[in-house]
């Protein structure tokens, strides 16, 4: 999952507008982009299988806002890093609202729901934003708000194996409450005094929300028992991976794009990764892929890219 979300954001490419061609490099990090994000998902079935969720969760973004972190004095110089108490509060607030809620409640319910459905429950996101902006006196085309009709038609749909019993409807409703707060963490970052420079308040999200995650799992009692060396080397791998691809590549080619591209394509993301996320979780773990999953699933992409293309006209 993304830390920010362009369907109520602004971005522009003039290099890419301006001629209507699209350089390599465009194409190369909307490619990963496509790739990386949409195999986040499987990465976080595969850390779960043998390691604690919200402990995991909290390990990896803390690591990563670090690294990051690194990474901004590195390239920017330590005065980037600089951030006021507002700025800091706001970055927090984020943080909790995108790594906590979003991505904690992810990770968690992916020890019951299978990676690519959990994939097509988040691809709802866009819609959420629509639903908040509606509520907050914006007033979206009829086309938009349609989309978003459509879509609750497709997560209706996706509830299938949970009320079926095929899967935990918990899990099911997690990643769906997990969706409404990465909703509400995006559609409030514009809104908020957050650092200027995008990967220090990103680097700060990260770890405030990572330790959140940690006194979260703390809670829950994550710690007794634990065992690192009962951790398989597949989830120790899958957790670096989402560290060090799914974090910081990732969050950069996005941040990137969001400066070199145009918004329209650049909001592709949101139902390719999910198409991805099926694949992968279908071919390397063997998922099975049920008629509600097919069904709702198309439904939510093609709902989701109604609302996208029609919001790139505005």
């Amino acid at each position: 999952m993304s830390t920010s979300t362009p369907v109520d954001g602004k971005a522009s490419g003039p290099a890419t507008t301006a001629r209507g061609r699209i350089p390599g490099a465009v194409w190369a990090a909307l490619a990963v982009v496509y790739v990386v994000w949409g195999s986040t998902y499987l990465g976080i079935r595969i850390v779960v299988e043998t390691m604690p969720p919200f402990l995991s969760a909290g390990a990896r973004f803390i690591t990563a806002g670090l690294l990051l972190s690194a990474v901004v004095a590195w390239r920017y110089g330590p005065a980037a890093l600089r951030a006021t108490r507002a700025q800091l509060g706001s970055a927090a607030l984020v943080g909790l609202l995108l790594i906590l809620g979003g991505n904690g409640l992810v990770v968690l319910a992916e020890t019951s729901v299978p990676s690519g459905l959990a994939a097509l429950l988040v691809a709802a996101v866009p819609m959420w934003v629509v639903v908040l902006r509606t509520s907050s006196g914006d007033r979206p085309p009829l086309r938009t708000l349609a989309g978003v009709l459509v879509g609750l038609a497709g997560l209706a749909v996706l509830t299938g194996p949970g009320l079926s019993g095929e899967v935990r409807l918990s899990g099911v409703l997690l990643v769906v409450a997990a969706s409404v707060l990465w909703s509400l963490g995006s559609f409030s970052a514009p809104r908020l005094r957050l650092p200027a420079n995008p990967f220090t308040g990103s680097a700060y999200q990260m770890v405030a929300g990572g330790v959140a995650a940690v006194v979260v799992g703390l809670l829950r009692g994550e710690h007794r028992g634990l065992d690192p060396a009962a951790f398989s080397t597949a989830s120790w791998l899958a957790l670096g991976y989402l560290t060090i691809v799914g974090s910081l590549v990732g969050f950069t080619a996005y941040v990137w794009l969001l400066q070199a591209a145009p918004l329209s394509l650049v909001s592709t993301y949101a139902y390719v990764n999910p198409v991805v996320a099926v694949a992968l979780g279908t071919l390397i773990l063997d998922e099975a892929l049920t008629w509600p999953i097919l069904v709702g699933g198309a439904i939510v992409v093609a709902a989701v890219g109604v609302i996208v293309s029609t919001e790139r006209r505005k």
